[in-house]
């Protein structure tokens, strides 16, 4: 199993309750992505943002809306 599939399960299963659940549960709550949304996310490189982008990643896959994502690296040193 390559690394990134591992990390990819350890988010939906390990993680599943403390992460993703809330993860999902906020994006329903909130009605933060709608058909046809564009979303942008930044990625510094902190796991914070890495494990945002692999969650919109999740939820591409899973997606019961059509709706695009951008990831957009930035170096916050400059």
């Amino acid at each position: 199993m390559e690394p990134y599939e591992e990390i990819e399960k350890t988010i939906t299963k390990s993680y599943r309750k403390e992460i993703w659940k809330r993860f999902i549960q906020g994006i329903s709550e909130f009605q933060m992505v709608n058909d046809g949304d564009r979303i942008a996310v930044c990625i510094s490189g902190g796991k914070d943002s890495f494990l945002m982008a692999k969650c919109f990643q999740e939820l591409l896959k899973h997606r019961k809306v059509h709706f695009e994502v951008q990831f957009i690296v930035m170096n916050p040193r400059i």
